[in-house]
């Protein structure tokens, strides 16, 4: 085995060794996006007339495994730390070794130490496990506060997308005032508008523009009065583009949450979220061809999605999802609203919002939409328990073809695809921990 470690690195050695290293490097995360995600988001993208997935068009590719160091099923947390800092840990902690002891160094502070600057995006909160994996050390996620402290004291240029969880918890250890409030006087432009994100221009300075108090607007929910997954991107590359480079990771977190809840059309808005942030980083490379990188990976599979089931015969039919018009989270909102608003509300009219939101027909029609007797059932059944929102998003999911086997992480390797200066370097089966070696070693 050791025999085989030392041959691999110094294949990379022999890799890194030649020409240029890439000036600009992109690392694009889907958390919770395994190959099933990406595949049926390809699908998906091609039947609503978006052609190809840009992601699964990158020329290099590695198989990669995710396990933590305790367990072959890993968290956001352990599989942060090991993209981001090369080394597997425990399930819970952030830029710590398995012990809880020693710190460790992420790409992206090593790619700050060499005079890059260094911007973070995501669509969930800023402080959340992926995110916080390249700017903290703490041996529990859960430490959101401290975690946004670490954020401030990273000194990095531009962080992007969602807001701070527990921005200003006062029962937190170590309390010292609102996280926001702390990074102004560190130096950070707070931005918390797209008008004001839209605004800003290269030599703005450190810059924190957050589109929401928490988590951005699902994709299939942004009235695109909020900034994009893209936007932030591009935002981030205008204010980073300097002489010596940037790092930019960027995390289509919410992935992972639709994955959790199984909500096949939240997830493949979400994997096309990730990937129109992809194409801005790829219209960039195509202007800096001898000089950029772009990494595209996940962190772990999410859900246990399936590309059908044993009820579809043998049948995919991903255009169907593009009949639901909101997250299934939104949906469970607006039926919670109608039932507040009005007590007489039954069956017949939860009918009309399905029809609006899911495209259920109940006319018995033949449009592959219209619901059959079992599905009618398993609707009138999730109604009555006060689960609409449930039953609605399993009817969808059966109409479209796509199975689940869990609401919760499963130990399924990822794609990672890339694309650009020593992208060929990424190749392989490799471990999850490689991608910030090989980053470290072009350095």
């Amino acid at each position: 085995m050791k025999k085989i470690l030392l041959l691999l690195s110094l294949c990379i050695c022999i890799l890194t060794w030649g020409g240029e290293n890439p000036k600009y490097i992109f690392l694009f995360i889907g958390d919770g996006m395994s190959t099933p995600q990406r595949m049926t988001a390809e699908e998906f993208s091609r039947k609503i007339g978006r052609g190809q997935l840009m992601i699964n068009t990158l020329p290099f590719h590695a198989t990669t495994r995710t396990n933590s160091s305790g367990s072959l099923i890993t968290d956001s947390a352990a599989a942060a730390t090991a993209i981001a800092c090369g080394e597997k840990t425990k399930n819970g902690r952030i830029g710590m070794d398995a012990a809880g002891v020693r710190k460790l160094e992420s790409v992206a502070k090593v790619a700050k130490a060499k005079g890059k600057k260094v911007g973070i995006v995501t669509s969930v909160t800023i402080n959340h496990a992926t995110p916080a994996g390249f700017y903290a050390n703490r041996n529990s996620r859960g430490e959101y506060y401290a975690i946004g402290l670490d954020l401030i004291a990273s000194g990095f240029d531009y962080f992007g997308g969602g807001g701070c969880a527990k921005n200003d918890d006062k029962k937190a250890p170590g309390y010292k005032g609102d996280i926001y409030k702390l990074a102004a006087e560190s130096g950070y432009k707070i931005i918390d508008s797209k008008a004001g994100l839209m605004a800003l221009r290269p030599g703005s300075g450190k810059v924190w523009a957050r589109g929401a108090s928490g988590a951005l607007p699902y994709n299939i929910d942004n009235d695109r009065q909020v900034a994009t997954l893209a936007e932030f991107t591009a935002k981030g590359i205008e204010l980073l583009d300097n002489p010596n480079g940037f790092f930019m990771m960027i995390e289509g977190g919410a992935i992972d949450w639709c994955g959790h809840a199984n909500d096949a059309a939240g997830n493949m808005y979400e994997v096309l979220a990730l990937d129109d942030a992809v194409k801005v980083a790829l219209d960039f490379l195509q202007k800096h061809p001898d000089e950029t990188l772009i990494i595209v990976t996940g962190d772990h599979e999410t859900g246990g999605m399936t590309m059908g089931f044993a009820g579809a015969a043998k049948q995919m039919n991903m255009d169907r999802l593009a009949h639901q018009k909101c997250s299934n989270d939104v949906f469970k909102s607006k039926i919670d609203v109608a039932r507040k608003s009005n007590p007489g509300f039954n069956f017949e009219d939860a009918q009309k919002m399905l029809t609006e939101n899911y495209g259920f027909k109940f006319d018995n029609s033949k449009d592959p939409m219209t619901v059959n007797a079992q599905e009618l059932q398993m609707l009138k059944k999730g109604f009555q328990k006060n689960k609409l929102h449930d039953a609605a998003r399993i009817v969808m999911n059966r109409k479209a073809g796509i199975g689940w086997t869990s609401g919760s992480h499963t130990a399924l390797p990822v794609l990672t695809t890339s694309k650009g200066v020593k992208a060929e370097i990424f190749t392989g089966f490799i471990e999850n921990t490689e991608i910030s070696k090989r980053i470290k070693s072009i350095l």
